[in-house]
């Protein structure tokens, strides 16, 4: 599976009642409440890799791609976006590319 088939599965259970879907469910409490799933799934994620258990590990880096791209449809942000994002990245140094963000 591609992101990008990922991405219309989503867009596809985004359409569904809440009562059917997890993932219309989810979208229906608002995009703060896809970005505090995503951070749920991220930091699952960190603790397996600290334990070093790849399968878990595996299996938390799905649930953070899948949860990542229903916070970007929350906010109409796609995976084109995002990779078009990365393409104007390519070919710079990751250390000057840091550099070069604005600072807040």
């Amino acid at each position: 599976m591609t992101l990008i088939e990922l991405e219309q599965i989503i867009a596809t259970r985004a359409k569904a009642s809440p009562e059917e879907s997890w993932t219309a469910k989810l979208l229906a409490k608002g995009p703060e409440k896809a970005a505090e799933k995503f951070g749920e799934e991220a930091i699952e994620a960190i603790i397996e890799a600290v334990k070093g258990d790849t399968a878990k590990l595996t299996s938390e880096a799905a649930d953070v791609l899948f949860h990542l791209l229903v916070m970007l449809h929350a906010r109409g942000v796609s995976v084109a976006d995002v990779m078009a994002e990365l393409a104007a990245r390519q070919g710079q140094s990751g250390l000057a590319e840091k550099a070069a963000r604005p600072k807040s």
